[in-house]
């Protein structure tokens, strides 16, 4: 999966409103999608929260085939930053 692909992604699932704080999606080499509210960029800037995951695991998470719980304790994501901000992505992923 490509980074413009799953920027797209994202892009689509905060379209009607994501929330206030900010997310930066880290997908090691594939690279970096950052978010705040509704707008989603590539650039690499701080965020309230750090998500480290593979870009096939977002693939999978955005297409519902990956639950959050379970990526989080399953070890396919690690939060840095404020954990109560992962917690509010449940409701746009």
């Amino acid at each position: 999966m490509s980074l413009e692909k799953l920027t797209e992604g994202v892009r689509a699932k905060v379209a009607d409103g994501g929330i206030e704080e900010s997310v930066k999606f880290d997908l090691g080499e594939t690279g970096i999608i950052y978010l705040q509210g509704s707008k989603v960029s590539n650039e690499d800037q701080e965020a309230d929260c750090t998500i480290k995951m593979s870009a096939e695991d977002l693939d999978d998470l955005l297409s519902g085939d990956l639950n959050p719980t379970a990526a989080f304790m399953g070890g396919k994501m690690q939060v840095e930053g404020d954990m109560s901000v992962a917690m509010k992505l449940g409701s746009i992923v």
